[in-house]
């Protein structure tokens, strides 16, 4: 484990998994657990190349490092404060061999890679359509959760454009845009696969779903048992306990 100094307003939280650890500035912007979700949702192949959009803090790609044996994991993320962050974490935890964090643009992700060269892209983008009446669309928080500086199809896009074929991409979004995922991930030839609704409670709505793709794959898609959080207020389902690895 490697010895990192944090900066103002930082904070070290402890992931779980491996002994693994992570930085965050709960004033920008701190991973929810639709990051923990998608990690425990997405697999990757031994020896793998896999590619986070919009990695944030990096946590997608440390958990995906604990969980998986996948030679190589690359983080893109857009603002630089979030890449340096994610790029301290990985240090951190003595997985430079294995992640690498790269500041960029996902609209430009065509060209800081190659195409067709990974075997699974991963994604926890903007949920929230546009930045209008936003007080600050330019903050962390805003450009984290608001298609502000991108939107779902640049991510779709990214995805098809950067995947081998038969490759897997993996996404977690809200529920009232599954219409227009389905369409875009049809449109860039990422066929649907997969698709996990996640309920806070069995009685309410669904938060939350959680979608693989395959590049070129053929239409069949499996739809899998509801993912409830809690069990009651404070208490999460086994299910839960399960992915968070306590």
């Amino acid at each position: 484990m490697g010895t990192i100094e944090l900066k103002a307003g930082e904070r070290l939280d402890d992931l779980q998994r491996n002994g693994y650890k992570i930085i965050q500035d709960p004033e920008k912007f701190c991973f929810g657990m639709d990051a923990v979700l998608l990690s425990g949702f997405a697999s990757a192949p031994e020896n793998g190349k896999v590619l986070d959009l919009g990695t944030g803090t990096g946590i997608i790609p440390i958990l995906m490092a604990a969980k998986t044996k996948a030679a190589s994991l690359t983080g893109l993320e857009i603002q630089e404060e979030s890449a340096e962050m994610a790029g301290r974490s990985v240090l951190l935890n003595d997985l430079q061999d294995r992640i690498t964090i790269v500041q960029g643009d996902i609209k430009e992700a065509g060209q800081l890679f190659d195409a067709a060269s990974f075997d699974v892209v991963t994604s926890n983008p903007p949920y929230m359509i546009g930045g209008h009446g936003l007080k600050n669309p330019d903050g962390p928080k805003a450009i984290a959760r608001h298609e502000v500086l991108c939107d779902l199809e640049d991510v779709v896009k990214a995805a098809a454009r950067l995947l081998k074929s038969g490759g897997k991409f993996y996404m977690v979004h809200r529920p009232f845009r599954l219409s227009e995922i389905m369409v875009l991930m049809h449109q860039y030839k990422v066929e649907p696969k997969r698709m996990q609704l996640v309920y806070p409670f069995a009685d309410k709505e669904p938060t939350m779903v959680l979608i693989e793709g395959a590049r070129g794959g053929r239409p069949r898609l499996t739809v899998e048992k509801p993912l409830i959080i809690y069990e009651s207020p404070g208490k999460y389902t086994p299910e839960i306990y399960d992915i968070y690895g306590y």
